[in-house]
């Protein structure tokens, strides 16, 4: 029970990535707050996690006082606040030509500027814990592909701000700021998006090697497993780090002449 007696907050845990975490850190011992923005979904969540290792709370991370609130149901549900998942984003295929400032704007908010409003929230808290943060990130936060303009920017600039405040916080604060950075993962929301651009259902059983080198995308099960590690005590004091979850090098790869009838991840 590697998180025993510990309690996180996993932002987006109502499906996919996040929710995978949450149920791993029940798992681990943790009680957790599940966070989204579909009240049955984040019900059906605490449900089946049970209301002694759950509480829910449905609400957009960009709303003013919504950190503060998560925080705020953490310590009145179990006490304490032990880590912080920021998971929640919004993932839109987007590129220059289809991007206006408006958008652009609005996917930095809810993937850059929420997660700092909520590291800042939990701060008095994780620092009595000596907690830590965890950000999800995405191998897009390198370059991008061409159509993941906005998205690709914003986990960017989660990256450095995971590299700034993972030494900061980690020096004043004797709190841990990491990010792993999932590649392709078979998440609900990514089965839907596949669907509606007219695949298959069982699209993600015939991948081309060159995306796909193991045969398979990663399940979001994979990601909530890498993910407890940096949760549990057993990562020390390492801090400032970011880890890439992917099964083939991202950097330098080079991509196959033709890859325009492959969608976006």
């Amino acid at each position: 029970m590697r998180l025993q007696n510990k309690v996180v907050l996993v932002t987006g845990s109502a499906t996919g990535i996040g929710k995978a975490i949450a149920k791993r850190c029940v798992a681990e011992g943790a009680r957790v707050v599940i966070h989204g923005l579909e009240d049955d979904l984040a019900a059906e969540v605490v449900s089946e996690l049970g209301a002694e290792h759950a509480v829910g709370w449905v609400e957009d991370l960009t709303q003013d006082g919504c950190p503060q609130r998560l925080v705020d149901l953490a310590v009145r549900a179990f006490g304490q606040l032990d880590a912080v998942v920021n998971n929640a984003a919004m993932v839109v295929a987007t590129n220059l030509h289809t991007t206006d400032l408006a958008f652009f704007r609005r996917m930095l908010e809810v993937n850059t500027l929420a997660p700092f409003a909520l590291i800042k929230a939990a701060l008095p808290e994780l620092r009595k814990r000596r907690g830590c943060v965890l950000n999800i990130g995405s191998v897009n936060a390198w370059s991008g592909e061409p159509n993941l303009l906005p998205y690709s920017v914003s986990k960017g600039a989660l990256m450095t701000m995971t590299r700034n405040l993972g030494d900061t916080l980690m020096r004043e604060d004797g709190v841990r700021v990491n990010q792993i950075n999932p590649g392709w993962v078979l998440t609900e929301n990514e089965a839907q998006r596949k669907r509606e651009h007219g695949l298959s259902e069982d699209w993600y059983r015939d991948l081309p090697k060159v995306y796909a080198p193991a045969g398979r995308i990663l399940w979001p099960e994979e990601i909530a497993a890498a993910a407890i590690y940096w949760l549990a005590d057993e990562s020390g004091p390492i801090s400032g780090q970011v880890v890439d979850l992917e099964q083939h090098p991202f950097i330098g790869r080079n991509p196959p002449k033709d890859s325009s009838t492959i969608p976006v991840k």
